[in-house]
C-alpha cells in the first residue's frame, strides 16, 4: 500500500504524468510490471484518471484520491511557505455531473437527446441530426440553471417562492412556457391526481412548503421534500419537475453537499414514485431513489 501512497503524492503534485516519469519520480523503485499492476488498481478503485493511449498515456490524481490521500504533514511543514503549492480549490467533476444530470433530467420528461449527443450539444453546442430544437434548448437550460446554483450556492438556502420561480424560469427560457405561478388547471399522464388549480391556493402551498422546508435542520430532508412538494404542487403550467430538481440540487449545494444527477435511475421507476406519492402521499419509494443516486453521486462525482 506504500507503493499506491507514493503513486498518488507524485502525481498529486505531478498531474499528466506518463508511467515512466512516475517510476523517475518515486522513491520506491518497483519491477514495471508491480508498478503498473498498482497504478491498475489505482485507476479501478477511481484514485488515478487515465488520458491518452499507448506511448501518450497520462495519469492524474482524482478528485476523489486528492480528498483521501495520506499526507504526511511533518514533512509538508518543513518546507519554506514559499515553496508549498496551493491548491486553487477543491471541486467536484462538476462538467460530467452537469451533463449526466441535463440528460436524465430532460429524457425523465421525454427528450430523445442520448447522453454521448448531449455532451456533444453542452461542450461543443453541436446539435444532434433529426432532433427538434426545443430539445436542445431544454438541455442547454439545465446547464445554465446548474451554472447560476454554483455561482451562486447561498441563493436557495433559504427557500423562497420568488427564488424557485427563477430557477423555473431559466429551465424554461425559450420554450413557450409561461413564468411564475399558474392561474389555469394542469393535468398530469397517468393519474388522476389532480394538483390545486386556483393561483391563491397554489401560492399559499408553495408558501407553507418554503417554510416547512426552512425549518429542518437536516439538508436531506430538505432536498427530499423540495424533489416531492414542487412536483406535488405543480405550481408552473410546465417544467416542474425539472424545477424541483434543481431546487433540491441547490439546497445540497448551499450545504456543502454533493449535488445528484439522477444518472443511473430507470425513468419509469422514477415517475411510477411519484405517482405513489401523488396518490397516496407516501415518499417511501422516492426516498428510496433519492438515497441510491446521492450514494452513487458521491461515489463517481466526488
Amino acid at each position: 500500500m506504500k507503493l499506491h501512497s507514493e503513486i498518488l503524492e507524485y502525481l498529486h503534485y505531478h498531474p499528466e504524468s506518463s508511467r515512466s516519469e512516475i517510476t523517475d519520480g518515486i522513491a520506491i523503485k518497483a519491477s514495471p510490471a508491480t508498478l503498473k499492476r498498482a497504478i491498475s488498481e489505482a485507476v479501478e478503485q477511481k484514485l488515478i484518471h487515465v488520458t491518452g493511449k499507448g506511448k501518450a498515456t497520462k495519469y492524474s490524481i482524482t478528485p476523489q484520491a486528492h480528498v483521501l490521500m495520506t499526507f504526511d504533514i511533518d514533512t509538508y511543514f518543513e518546507k519554506e511557505i514559499d515553496e508549498r503549492t496551493i491548491q486553487q480549490g477543491f471541486k467536484f467533476e462538476m462538467e460530467r455531473l452537469g451533463i449526466d444530470l441535463s440528460w436524465k433530467s430532460s429524457q425523465i420528461e421525454g427528450n430523445t437527446y442520448s447522453l454521448l449527443e448531449t455532451e456533444r450539444l453542452l461542450t461543443e453546442r453541436e446539435e444532434a441530426k433529426g432532433k427538434s430544437k426545443e430539445e436542445a434548448i431544454m438541455l442547454l437550460n439545465h446547464k445554465e440553471a446548474l451554472k447560476f446554483i454554483l455561482q451562486e450556492p447561498d441563493y436557495l438556502e433559504t427557500l423562497t417562492i420568488s427564488h424557485i420561480e427563477d430557477i423555473h424560469s431559466i429551465l424554461t427560457d425559450n420554450l413557450n412556457v409561461d413564468r411564475n405561478i399558474r392561474s389555469r388547471r394542469v393535468g398530469i399522464t397517468g393519474t388522476n391526481y389532480r394538483p390545486l388549480d386556483n393561483e391563491f391556493q397554489i401560492r399559499e402551498a408553495m408558501q407553507d412548503t418554503c417554510k416547512l422546508i426552512n425549518a429542518k435542520s437536516c439538508v436531506f430532508e430538505k432536498a427530499l421534500l423540495a424533489l416531492v412538494l414542487l412536483s406535488y404542487i405543480q405550481p408552473f403550467t410546465d417544467g416542474n419537475k425539472r424545477t424541483a430538481r434543481i431546487v433540491s440540487n441547490s439546497l445540497l449545494i448551499a450545504n456543502s453537499y454533493c449535488p445528484i444527477s439522477f444518472r443511473t435511475v430507470d425513468s419509469i421507476d422514477y415517475k411510477k414514485a411519484m405517482l405513489i406519492f401523488y396518490e397516496q402521499n407516501n415518499i417511501s419509494a422516492f426516498k428510496r431513489i433519492f438515497m441510491e443516486q446521492f450514494e452513487f453521486a458521491v461515489n463517481t462525482y466526488f
